[in-house]
């Protein structure tokens, strides 16, 4: 594919959002990525427990994401976008699941404010991998967003890296997920696993009393 052709696509697929109405913090997130993460876990910590692991929760998995990110209480309002391939419907590992009638064009109020999904593939046109890291360029220099948080896959966390590197503001602040240490940036760290196992209701206290 030129690389013509591939901005024509990029300015199709972003369009689908409001290039003028992103909110005051945004989550993108690889979702094949984080559903094939909370499988790895699922699988390894109900062999380390003995026990049953539930799907995760969905909007705490979010909620702990935000508060990784900086986030507060408050009254804020946090767009959460959900960049899948397009031979995937669903999560399958989380729930609430499927991308259209459960998570896309859905929102949820707690005390961190409102999270409005939006859950999309590109839909042939190029990979969500490469809209991950187009959208997280176009992101970071909206005016409008004060906190970027993204989960990007292994393969990709250079590429979105690099892209930051062109930020050359205080905001928005922006925040990286990795399973493990990365080479850093201009933006902030945070482990991944911490968030998922929160989801999926793995406490503290079961892994200290693991032998």
């Amino acid at each position: 594919m030129k690389s013509g052709d591939y901005f024509t696509i990029f300015v199709a697929m972003e369009n689908r959002f409001d290039r003028n109405m992103w909110r005051e913090n945004v989550v993108l997130v690889d979702a094949d990525y984080v559903d094939s993460v909370a499988f790895d876990l699922i699988v390894n910590f109900e062999r380390m427990l003995g026990r049953r692991i539930p799907p995760a929760d969905f909007a705490r998995w979010i909620d702990c994401i935000a508060l990784d990110g900086g986030l507060r209480e408050g009254t804020h309002e946090t767009q959460v976008v959900l960049l899948h391939s397009d031979d995937k419907t669903a999560l399958q590992n989380f729930l609430p699941s499927t991308y259209d009638s459960e998570l896309n064009g859905m929102a949820f109020k707690d005390h961190l404010g409102e999270f409005s999904i939006q859950a999309c593939s590109t839909n042939g046109m190029g990979n969500h991998e490469d809209f991950l890291v187009d959208l997280a360029a176009a992101v970071s220099q909206s005016i409008s967003v004060k906190r970027l948080m993204i989960v990007p896959n292994e393969a990709t966390y250079d590429r979105v890296r690099n892209v930051l590197r062109q930020v050359h503001t205080e905001e928005p602040r922006v925040t990286l997920f990795a399973m493990q240490p990365m080479s850093g940036g201009r933006f902030f760290q945070e482990i991944l696993g911490y968030s998922l196992m929160n989801a999926l209701g793995i406490k503290s206290e079961e892994l200290n009393n693991i032998q």
